[in-house]
């Protein structure tokens, strides 16, 4: 039996899966899980890459102690943030996409290259903390100053593992820099904002083998959690589906990219995926319940606030992707200062997100049937958020589609399914 071990690394946690194939069925069991989460420093939000790196190890033994030989591994994370080294040596801190230094940056960027322009050359939604956003915020800082390489954080660890520096596509294609036409690294662009040519290196593509760790395989699968994702839902036909975690992320897959004026109005962007493009926007997610529940009413568990929202006759509700959502000091002022009437009690916020976020499936799913010109009949939702069973019921009420919540590991499933078929 051989066995293969993917390591998804969420903004809030992190798992290492095992999986092997046993009489023609994929099992797995998960060997190790930790925490993750923004560490503030000195005013701004960053990723603890060390820690990171020690629990990916710690990860790896634990996989190792259960079954032995491991085949190969692999890593995915969250997109858009990235690790800057000079030679070998990390310029820290590594930034987290929450924090606000690009704010200042965005009026500079698009002076360079107008947003419309941005959008029809990589078809990437607006986000403020996209890479290309992120990059210039280091240029304008001088933190760009002999620095040799950029690498997103799955690269990065999978660089501590094997020694392999590499660029993957499905990962590189969330920052805003890779051409929607090529699929490589948009050098016009790059050129347009001042950015150092040789951070952009050929981009590889997901089941390229990079190198060896204590005698374990390092592949690279879809590095982009969404992208593995997507490529772990056993899917009937080509229908929408959410990955639904710290974000929601919605879309389909699509034969090519769609860069027109109406993709760009309905800010829907067009990522990397295997073989195919994945059509498909952020939507807040889980973030905001998860932080309410951290504010609220920590001590109660997920089920009991589900069925405490369910009760409630709150009817207000928010638009769940304002910006006032993405990194506030307290999640229930946010919500009190966007709605009329402030909820009474912890229930209230709870409907209040699940009713604003099953609104906001709504719109995005009438954007991309317009977009795409055609109609779906079923919704796959996939991950943490699956299992919310209320939410469920309100995106099926209003979207119309017949919702398949499917409350499994679908990034670890791709993850290891690209690792499987590059092993064959």
């Amino acid at each position: 039996m051989k066995a293969y071990l993917a390591i998804d690394i969420g903004a809030s946690s992190g798992r290492h899966i095992v999986g092997w194939r046993e009489e023609g069925q994929q099992k797995t069991k998960e060997v190790y899980r930790f925490s993750n989460g923004p560490v503030e420093l000195d005013g701004h939000l960053t990723w603890d890459i060390d820690a990171l790196l020690r629990e990916v190890r710690a990860g790896i033994a634990k996989a190792k102690a259960a079954f032995g030989q491991i085949e190969s591994l692999s890593i995915d994370t969250w997109g858009v943030d990235y690790v800057l080294l000079r030679g070998d040596q990390e310029v820290r801190p590594c930034y987290c996409y929450r924090d606000s230094r690009t704010d200042a940056v965005l009026s500079l960027v698009h002076e360079k290259v107008p947003f419309s322009r941005l959008y029809r050359r990589t078809g990437i939604q607006f986000q403020p903390f996209n890479t290309v956003y992120q990059l210039y915020a280091d240029k304008m800082a001088g933190r760009l100053e002999g620095v040799t390489d950029c690498l997103m954080i799955p690269e990065y660890l999978l660089y501590k593992l094997c020694g392999v520096k590499a660029h993957e596509y499905t990962n590189a294609t969330t920052g805003g820099l890779v051409s929607a036409a090529t699929g490589e690294f948009d050098r016009e662009l790059i050129r347009a904002l001042g950015l150092p040519e040789h951070l952009f290196g050929p981009l590889s593509r997901p089941g390229t083998v990079l190198g060896e760790y204590e005698g374990i395989k390092c592949v690279l699968c879809a590095t982009h959690d969404t992208a593995s994702a997507v490529e772990g839902i056993p899917m009937e036909g080509v229908q929408p589906y959410i990955s639904s975690g710290t974000w929601s992320l919605l879309g389909v897959k699509t034969p090519r990219s769609l860069t027109g004026p109406e993709s760009e109005k309905a800010n829907y962007s067009n990522e990397g995926g295997v073989g195919y493009n994945r059509y498909q926007k952020n939507i807040m997610g889980m973030w905001l319940i998860n932080r309410l529940r951290e504010e609220l009413c920590p001590e109660l568990a997920f089920p009991e606030l589900v069925a405490a929202a369910e009760k409630s006759g709150f009817d207000g509700t928010v638009d769940v992707n304002d910006s006032a959502f993405l990194a506030p000091e307290s999640m229930k002022a946010a919500f009190d200062a966007a709605l009329g009437e402030k909820p009474r009690e912890a229930a209230d916020y709870f409907r209040c997100a699940c009713r604003s976020l099953a609104l906001s499936y709504k719109t995005a799913i009438e954007e991309l049937e317009r977009n795409t010109r055609r109609t779906y009949e079923k919704l796959y939702i996939v991950g943490g958020g699956a299992r919310n069973a209320f939410l469920n019921r309100l995106t099926q009420e209003t979207t119309g589609l017949e919702v398949v919540a499917l409350p499994i590991e679908a990034t670890a499933l791709g993850n290891l399914k690209i690792q499987m078929e590059a092993d064959t």
